[in-house]
């Protein structure tokens, strides 16, 4: 069906944070399947554990215990403020489940069922995630699902009113908007955010989809704030690339789902979770927040070197960790200066018409950042000729 606006590129190969296409073109890989290939693209470790795993068991319905299901829940609680874990196979999926569970834990506390998200939002494309998403998205799809309610992202104010409501359960929010152009919150946000919702009784939903996983510099973005939420969704880069979705959640929520409230038939099958422990072990042990952390930095200074240079261009540039953007003056300059990257050997995604996403592989080297700080100059040269 015709839902993509697609590049004239077809990948055949790839390796570390680079691509192949059909014709044997070489790109840096800054899109990393829209932050899904974290580890870059084939890591041994990935391929070794869905090698291994496919050759043993790869599907097996969740009528029956699954160990590998159970041991990267494990790994996801030990590391994380949850308890418990449902694994599905996609971010949307995830996202319609902490809403599904939001809602059962409302039920229980006063007949509670609204549910608040902030303006420009995106937590997918199902009817129930839609309904928390921008409105852009929701065009030629009303009627949506009824009970949400949407704030300006970044305000306290608007949220504290909303709140007056005694039939909201859950606030969901994203701790950095990707989707809406890398748009970084103040510090106290989230705190304050996390503040509210405590004192009101209401559940605080971290999409982490986009986020968490290491992209920020921290295992989830969460923890740059100090604050815990009641639940997080987790999808994108959990799998490696192996379609794997995660709604965590602590005790006092989980315990309001009991069993035929929810499910999956292909949700934390033994080929992905084999996957996932692939992913986090990785991510945990080899050093990648470290590296996500000091090159995101890196490469947020040359960003600024060349918003400097480029001023009558670049409006502002932006990041945390390995998230960043670069915001233009205009559409039609983003649009050329995503293009020209594409054609220059580096593949970024224009987001918001005039934001150019950046999102490498945490295993991403200062040489690699280097040369794409030097295609993003060239570019713009272009951009500036032309």
């Amino acid at each position: 069906m015709n839902t993509y606006g697609r590049y004239p590129i077809a990948m055949v190969r790839g390796k570390g944070a680079w691509v192949w296409d059909s014709e044997g073109k070489k790109y840096l890989d800054f899109v990393t399947g829209i932050a899904v290939n974290n580890l870059g693209h084939c890591h041994p470790s990935v391929v070794r554990a869905i090698s291994e795993q496919s050759r043993k068991l790869v599907q097996v319905c969740n009528l029956y215990h699954i160990e590998k299901q159970v041991e990267l829940a494990k790994l996801l609680v030990e590391n994380s403020f949850a308890d418990k874990v449902f694994f599905c196979n996609s971010g949307a999926e995830a996202n319609e489940g902490a809403i599904k569970l939001a809602r059962k834990w409302g039920g229980a506390n006063g007949g509670r069922y609204k549910i608040v998200h902030a303006r420009d939002s995106f937590h997918g494309r199902t009817l129930g995630a839609l309904s928390a998403t921008s409105k852009k998205y929701q065009k030629g799809f009303k009627p949506l699902v009824p009970g949400f309610k949407s704030v300006p992202y970044g305000q306290l104010e608007p949220l504290e009113r909303a709140l007056e409501d005694e039939k909201v359960c859950a606030v969901i929010l994203e701790p950095i908007q990707g989707e809406n152009g890398v748009i970084i919150p103040h510090a106290n946000y989230l705190r304050d955010a996390r503040k509210l919702c405590k004192r009101k009784n209401v559940l605080l939903i971290l999409d982490e989809i986009q986020v968490g996983l290491g992209r920020t510099g921290k295992l989830f973005a969460y923890e740059h704030y100090g604050i815990k939420p009641d639940i997080m969704t987790l999808a994108k880069a959990l799998g490696g690339g192996i379609p794997c979705g995660a709604v965590l959640a602590t005790d006092a929520v989980a315990k309001h789902l009991s069993p035929g409230n929810h499910g999956t038939t292909l949700g934390g099958n033994p080929l992905a979770m084999s996957a996932g422990i692939a992913v986090l072990k990785t991510i945990i042990e080899d050093g990648l927040l470290d590296n996500a952390t000091g090159m995101g930095e890196y490469f947020l200074s040359g960003l600024r070197a060349i918003k400097k240079e480029f001023g009558e261009l670049v409006r502002d540039v932006r990041g945390k960790g390995l998230i960043l953007g670069i915001e233009f003056m205009s559409a039609e300059t983003a649009k050329d200066a995503v293009g020209k990257c594409s054609n220059n050997g580096l593949l970024t995604l224009l987001t918001e018409q005039k934001v150019m996403r950046i999102l490498p592989p945490l295993i991403v080297k200062k040489n690699e950042i280097d040369h794409a700080l030097k295609i993003i100059r060239r570019s713009l040269k272009e951009v500036t000729v032309a």
